[in-house]
């Protein structure tokens, strides 16, 4: 980590329903790595961060290394945000408070990171080969006993479904109430069954509930379906819904019908099994034959709407430090921004309605969906040369063309994420040759567009192949580890594709940054749809013929020319888009902060002021750091627990 500096100042902003363990995952590795802290807890932690606090001056710590704020979470994080020195936001707790904490900090020009952990829906998937009891046992323990940092769905195997419901009415008959967290969720909780029965579910109670008081019998809300609102947001409480399944490959597709994708626990003796499933569930954490197992060696990293970071093991580290060379978000106040109109005023590239078409020498078109083609919407865009003649015309793509870009980018990113890295080591080798033999038309067509000398130009391009070559060879070399836990077991720590990314790039060296981006995107598994820079759209266009004839899948690489903005939004808006790389305006930067939280998504934000100040630098530097930045920001972690005997 030589290359990589403390963030700084860190704010860590907690909600109500968070635990301590959460909140320590968070502040501990951030003073490890040099930084100052900001604590700003919910109701529950607020005493646990001032006795923290207060066991770090009794042992030494500087004053103001580590700092505790009590109040509203919102109000806090947005009036912490507001100061210049504090330099990084990190939250864990509940989607409410993550979404008002980041309205309340957007454009202050502060990173932010969410762990909506306490929000999360996770199954518990039982197959037929699994240890019935043992599995029963998990279920009342998870769902009934314990304190639930998450909640559950519990997912049975129809061959044992009878079996496992007589254990659940056995185990559960003779079980007491379970403390209600406040008086509102008891109203909530008898409204959620009487829909779920009034949809076909029956009851396993373990004695009629009281229509008052403290107390709720474990209850199991059997017989289901997965559209069912009690499976898509469990109530409060203690109870638990319960779908089916035939088959293994069922089973997984219903571990995975929920939006997040915090942790999962499958039981089954089958080892092969485990592992297939543990390795198709989109989660952060699987635990096999066993629950709630945790360790800050391992990394607990959110998927989909469950979190945006990776908290603890060594890759958790990463998220409180940033590569010494690399340029910070500009810090001032936030923009007057419409966020519901943003994107929607006109670009000054469009062609007018009246022009010859004769006097352009060209007509390009983007690549959607691994084709060439014009905009769905039909208009059409100005490519200008420096001097403001126009050298081309190409698509202006919209909403219409990142949807069918995302379509065809979802069908063949999982395929792409199962080849072997020799085998996408292999394509990226052959994109680079391909990209070697058409050096000279790319050359031309950046020197023509962005007025630089030609000797500059082919220095580009060379760089740009140098970088494909880089990330052919780095595909097999990231791998995960396996760390010793404290408990007996085996646990396994592996980095996976985040799976299809939206990247909007930059107006500096528009060739060697498409091309850096697209290498690590691609290199880890992802599919990538890029938005070239809006001034510069040629070079990108050209290498669009360039991987049009690569033996990529296509669809695996989408390249759509519009407004920056227009696409931005649409970017942001789609569900299926994990993360976004942005490269743009300071107002772009905002808009995302504000709407990236539901659907959340890994934002990774660069202001162009700063991009220009440092003239594109930062591409053509050979800086391992990064190289290093962009592969942690294309992947995500997963671990998985083995326990034994």
């Amino acid at each position: 980590m030589s290359e990589w500096s403390p963030q700084g100042v860190v704010t860590v902003v907690v909600s109500d329903d968070c635990s301590v363990y959460f909140l320590l995952l968070k502040v501990l590795p951030a003073l490890a790595m040099g930084n100052a802290v900001i604590v700003v807890p919910g109701k529950t932690t607020a005493l646990p961060g001032l006795l923290l606090a207060q066991l770090f001056m009794e042992a030494g710590m500087p004053a103001g290394v580590l700092n505790v704020l009590t109040g509203s979470e919102a109000s806090l994080a947005a009036k912490v945000a507001q100061n210049p020195q504090v330099n990084y936001l990190t939250f864990s707790g509940c989607r409410q408070t993550g979404e008002a904490v980041a309205k309340a900090a957007a454009g202050w020009g502060v990173p932010m990171t969410f762990s909506l952990s306490s929000s999360s829906v996770c199954p518990f998937i039982i197959f037929e080969s699994a240890d019935l009891d043992s599995a029963v046992d998990g279920v009342i323990e998870l769902a009934f006993k314990k304190k639930r940092d998450f909640q559950w769905v519990l997912c049975v195997q129809e061959s044992v479904l009878d079996s496992v419901v007589a254990r659940l009415k056995i185990r559960m008959a003779g079980m007491k109430g379970v403390p209600l967290a406040s008086d509102p969720d008891r109203s909530i909780i008898d409204a959620a069954i009487q829909e779920a029965q009034q949809q076909g579910a029956t009851l396993i109670q373990s004695w009629p509930p009281a229509s008052t008081g403290g107390l709720y019998p474990p209850t199991v809300l059997c017989g289901l379906a997965p559209s069912c609102e009690s499976v898509i947001s469990p109530p409060p409480g203690p109870v638990l819904p319960l779908i089916t399944f035939r088959s293994s490959a069922e089973g997984v597709t219903l571990g995975n019908h929920s939006p997040h994708g915090q942790a999962a626990s499958i039981w089954t003796e089958d080892l092969t099994l485990a592992l297939e499933s543990a390795k198709s569930l989109c989660v952060g954490s699987v635990w096999v034959n066993c629950h709630s197992v945790m360790d800050p060696a391992l990394p607990l990293c959110g998927r989909r709407d469950s979190g945006n970071c990776t908290d603890g093991g060594r890759e958790g580290l990463y998220q409180f430090l940033r590569p010494s060379l690399s340029p910070s978000l500009p810090r001032s106040s936030p923009s007057s921004v419409n966020y519901a109109d943003f994107g929607s005023a006109p670009s000054k590239f469009m062609i007018p309605e009246v022009f010859d078409p004769s006097s352009v020498p060209r007509f390009y078109s983007q690549l959607v969906g691994g084709q060439m083609r014009k905009a769905d919407s039909g208009s059409s865009r100005s490519v200008l040369a420096p001097g403001g003649a126009v050298l081309a015309h190409c698509p202006d793509g919209g909403r219409k063309d990142v949807r069918n870009a995302v379509e065809a980018a979802n069908k063949v990113q999982p395929g792409w994420m199962k080849k072997s890295p020799a085998a996408r080591s292999q394509s990226l080798y052959s994109l680079a040759d391909s990209l070697e033999k058409r050096r000279q038309d790319l050359a031309v067509s950046i020197q023509t567009q962005t007025g630089i000398p030609l000797e500059e130009a082919e220095k580009e391009v060379e760089l740009s192949i140098s970088k494909l070559s880089d990330w052919a060879a780095r595909c097999d070399k990231e791998q995960g580890g396996t760390p010793f836990p404290p408990q007996s077991g085996s646990a396994l720590s592996t980095p996976e594709a985040l799976g299809v990314l939206g990247v909007i790039l930059p107006n500096s060296k528009p060739l060697l940054s498409l091309v850096s981006v697209l290498g690590a995107a691609v290199a880890m598994g992802n599919a990538i749809i890029m938005v070239p820079s809006e001034k510069y759209p040629l070079p990108a266009l050209q290498f669009s013929q360039v991987l049009q004839a690569s033996d990529l899948p296509g669809g695996l690489v989408s390249i759509i020319t519009g407004g920056r903005d227009q696409l931005t939004q649409a970017l942001a808006n789609h569900s299926v888009i994990q993360g976004i790389w942005y490269w743009g305006s300071k107002e772009g930067c905002q808009f995302l902060q504000y709407c990236c939280v539901s659907p959340l998504k890994r934002l990774w934000l660069h202001c162009e002021e700063e991009e220009e100040k440092e003239a594109g630098k930062i591409w053509t530097d050979l800086n391992p750091s990064f190289q290093e930045e962009l592969w942690r920001k294309a992947v995500v972690w997963k671990s998985i627990w083995i326990p034994t005997a």
